[in-house]
């Protein structure tokens, strides 16, 4: 299933939240006004009442209410809803007025009687708006009133009655109310248009931002993410995204440039076998000459082997999942065992190594004898005969610092840093300079040894720098305490 666009479920949720904040104010207005209305028509009674009971108290006789009636109706003309009953003590009806609206009509033809569930108040106590009472006519309608005794000037008591029938109240408060639901419903419905056309216009960086990253291909990798314009909440969204193009573009060239340069590679070993094979089949040859072929051909193999050995490492370390086996060790002693074992090729080449220094490292102690065979390897390819190697390992402070230093010509500054990139070569004129493996150029070279080194100390969260002047080449294994 399709899933739901953003622009849409914005604009449901901020027609929903309009809706529920339509709801909440227009109950809170509502239920407000129908407070205020009933305080103020409460009050109206209460006035009405008091009133009645002065001009009540003021008579001589029950028989002198007939003859201020006017007096005492007087105080709700003018008002439909409002009714006035003054009875006697006898319950006989002296005075009436609307008397149907507030009682119905069968009840307003006969004698009086109270209303149901209402409480008369004594002609001692104060009328306030607690002695009021609602009760409902035999129609229906509501009414709301007070029953209070009166004494008149001579002592007798009579009573006053005066209500308010409150149907057009409840007809003001359901059109009120139906006009709060069709200006809620548009309310919800232009909220929903306007918040789904804002929302749209809002979100046109998102769109802007799909359609450049759409544009990016392997052969476009180098397309950014333009950023004008683009809100503030969206910059770090454009800024990560053109740092992951960089990367993709960065590794993408790494990858074609390592590609070129292992065909390269391998392509002079077979070109070589293949050239030598085929001078070898122009004519029959000696079986010294066969033999000579087949060991230049051996040789040629085992350099693809190594070639291959290297790459397939490289791949495997750069696996986030590649293991090492972490143990602390001495340096000193695992560097005077790498020397021992090239004993024999120092001898034949002419040169002299010399181990000084040691301190606890904490390694992969296979991991950290490649790259020291790696180093090894390229000091004495490139050291004179009668030349110097040192090998030393010291306590840095901040970690344990091992040099690798080889008497010989310098490396070109320009050269220095990149040494360690796979199948790097410097100028070809100038064969007495290393490459990627120190060696790259001599048979003996894949061209990846100073990028196993630098892999090897990465792996570690270590550094390999170069060092190369007048008095020699230094390489620099950096690791990190702990």
């Amino acid at each position: 299933m399709r899933a739901r666009s953003l622009t849409t479920t914005l604009a449901l949720a901020f027609g929903g939240t309009t809706l529920a904040v339509f709801v909440l104010v227009g109950s809170f207005v509502y239920i407000a006004l129908s407070h205020q209305i009933k305080a103020q028509d409460d009050l109206d009674i209460v006035l009405a009442a008091r009133h009645a009971r002065r001009l009540a108290q003021e008579i001589e006789t029950s028989r002198g209410i007939d003859e201020h009636a006017e007096r005492l109706t007087s105080i709700v003309l003018g008002n439909e809803a409002m009714s006035m009953e003054v009875d006697d003590a006898g319950g006989r009806r002296l005075v009436e007025h609307n008397i149907a609206g507030a009682l119905g009509a069968s009840a307003a033809a006969a004698s009086s009687a109270p209303p149901p569930g209402i409480t008369r108040v004594p002609a001692s106590a104060r009328i306030t708006e607690g002695a009021i009472a609602e009760w409902r006519t035999p129609s229906g309608a509501p009414v709301r009133g007070i029953l209070a005794d009166v004494m008149l000037h001579d002592g007798e008591l009579a009573t006053v009655l005066v209500a308010r029938n409150m149907s057009d109240r409840w007809l003001l408060l359901d059109r009120y109310r139906d006009k709060l639901h069709i200006a809620g419903a548009a309310g919800v419905v232009l909220a929903f248009l306007l918040g789904y056309l804002l929302i749209r216009t809002l979100l046109r960086p998102l769109r802007d931002i799909a359609s450049s990253t759409g544009r990016v291909t392997v052969d476009r990798l180098h397309t950014r993410i333009a950023v004008t314009r683009v809100p503030q909440e969206l910059e770090t969204l454009v800024a990560s995204l053109n740092a992951m193009l960089e990367r993709l573009d960065t590794g993408f060239q790494r990858l074609s440039g390592f590609t070129a340069d292992l065909a390269h590679d391998m392509r002079t070993p077979l070109g070589n076998m293949r050239g030598a094979t085929e001078v070898a089949l122009a004519r029959p040859r000696s079986s010294d000459e066969y033999q000579t072929l087949l060991e230049s051909n051996l040789e040629e193999c085992d350099r693809l082997s190594r070639m291959i050995e290297n790459v397939l490492f490289l791949a495997r370390a750069e696996h986030p999942q590649f293991v090492k086996h972490m143990r602390e060790f001495d340096a000193g002693q695992e560097l005077t065992r790498i020397a021992e074992y090239f004993e024999g090729l120092a001898e034949d080449a002419g040169v002299t190594m010399r181990m000084t220094g040691g301190c606890k490292l904490s390694a992969d102690p296979e991991l950290f004898r490649r790259a020291v065979s790696n180093l090894l390897a390229n000091a004495m390819r490139y050291t004179p005969r009668g030349g110097l190697i040192t090998l030393d390992a010291t306590d840095a402070g901040e970690g344990v610092r091992v040099t690798i230093a080889n008497q010989g010509a310098p490396i070109a500054a320009e050269h220095l840093e990149r040494i360690f990139d796979r199948f790097y070569r410097v100028d070809p004129s100038r064969s007495t300079l290393p490459s990627s493996e120190g060696a790259a150029g001599t048979s003996g070279s894949t061209g990846l040894g100073l990028a196993i080194v630098r892999t090897i100390m990465e792996l570690h969260g270590g550094t390999v720098r170069a060092e190369s002047d007048a008095q020699g080449t230094r390489f620099i294994l950096q690791f990190r305490r702990g």
